[in-house]
């Protein structure tokens, strides 16, 4: 059914389509009209049989999901960035335990210095977690994956994480395929899980593990993750059959063909890429576009087969590791390591900075040239960095980098860079 909705109560309308026994969260810029949504659903009786247990901290929630998962329900909740790393010892925990948690990741910057905005921080922070992570480009994906990820998650039971761009996607109002439920009925039977606890069959779950065996517990959950890569196309190509249009798979491509830039990116950025790509086409450069959905399991067979023929590729990511750089392109770079295409990040977004099409085409423009280095930031301000680098350095005016790199001073016109003003 088409509606006019805004992303978080689409997505709330599809988690009830779901059919969630046990919902419980902690509210948390921008995933909270997700929740309330959801909360007026069970409380009207809309979404029923269902228990919306309000918790005191995202660690109680993802504690309270696990419960549930564990006893047999089908188990829902959502967070974001500090919420999700408040979490974060439950976060392993699930996934540990292999509970098919299906959990909205409206993802949101982490501090500090203090910031709501969008990148991918948060998501970045989680990734190694042992959950799978969905990176939805549209509300329309973020509607549709969620409905897969309950499937998925309970088939291979393990936890999913949808991650959907905060205030980007969430608040956003455009035209979205609501579900039917007879659909999603079809599409996801009741819930049977692998495992449950049971008082007429007492067992313990979270037991301690020696040396003697974790390595092998570990192993399998990489393989049970590596099951997911095989699994998704399958089940894209099931939801397809029921609802009658694609559902996001591993990887998608848009104008590969020939091209021999090809940029590769994560999440709602794709849209204003694709727009940019479409730019520059017709300007004649040879680019294409790279979208990832399925960020964990990484699909490296799928992303080396779609960079095939490329000369080289700009990773768009809204993430980095200090230190370290690119989080996505490190991933990128492994999937392609043994051919002679070079990688470069492109660092851009970080705190719901935009991310403009004129942006990507300089990016693109100079990448045809030849100027883009292996790191690079977009629409970084380097008179501020610089002015900061030295007033650290003179450490005339303590406090922290933060505090002062947002006061914007710019240096005395008579100090060069790198002295002392």
């Amino acid at each position: 059914m088409l509606q006019q909705i805004e992303g978080s109560q689409a997505v709330a309308r599809a988690v009830a389509c779901c059919r969630p026994e046990v919902v419980c969260a902690y509210p948390i810029s921008p995933q909270t009209h997700i929740i309330e949504a959801i909360g007026v659903l069970v409380r009207t009786g809309e979404l029923a049989p269902c228990e919306f247990i309000n918790v005191e901290s995202e660690f109680a929630a993802m504690s309270v999901s696990i419960g549930a998962s564990a006893t047999g329900a089908r188990a829902y909740t959502a967070t974001a960035s500090q919420g999700l790393l408040y979490m974060m010892e439950a976060v392993h925990n699930a996934s540990g335990l292999e509970l098919p948690i299906v959990m909205t990741l409206a993802n949101r910057a982490i501090g500090a210095p203090i910031n709501i905005w969008n990148d991918h921080s948060d998501a970045m922070a989680a990734s190694d977690a042992g959950w799978i992570q969905l990176f939805a480009e549209t509300n329309q994906e973020a509607v549709d994956l969620h409905v897969l990820a309950f499937r998925l998650a309970e088939e291979l039971s393990l936890p999913v994480m949808v991650c959907m761009d905060g205030f980007v996607l969430t608040h956003a109002v455009e035209q979205v395929d609501l579900p039917e439920q007879g659909r999603v009925d079809a599409f996801l039977p009741p819930y049977a899980p692998h495992q449950f606890l049971d008082p007429a069959d007492p067992v313990s779950i979270g037991a301690m593990v020696g040396p003697e065996a974790f390595e092998e517990v570990k192993v399998l959950a990489h393989l049970r993750q590596l099951d997911a890569l095989d699994r998704i196309p399958e089940l894209a190509a099931e939801f397809e059959e029921i609802f009658g249009r694609p559902s996001a798979g591993l990887v998608g491509t848009y104008r590969t063909e020939g091209a021999d830039t090809i940029v590769v990116a994560l999440g709602s950025v794709l849209g204003t890429i694709k727009d940019a790509v479409d730019e520059r086409r017709r300007a004649g450069q040879r680019v294409g576009v790279v979208g990832i959905t399925t960020f964990r399991p990484f699909p490296t067979s799928e992303v080396r087969s779609a960079l095939a023929g490329a000369r080289q590729v700009v990773v768009i990511e809204k993430a980095f590791r200090a230190g370290g750089g690119g989080v996505l392109s490190g991933d990128v770079t492994l999937a392609v390591q043994d051919s002679d295409v070079g990688v470069h990040t492109v660092v851009a977004g970080l705190g719901g900075r935009p991310i403009t099409r004129r942006g990507v085409e300089s990016v693109l423009g100079s990448a045809a040239r030849g100027e883009l280095e292996p790191l690079s930031f977009l629409d970084l301000d380097n008179a501020v960095i610089e002015h900061e680098r030295a007033r650290v350095l003179s450490a005339s005016s303590p406090g922290p980098d933060g505090t002062a790199t947002v006061r914007r001073r710019p240096p005395p016109v008579a100090s060069p860079v790198g002295e002392a003003p």
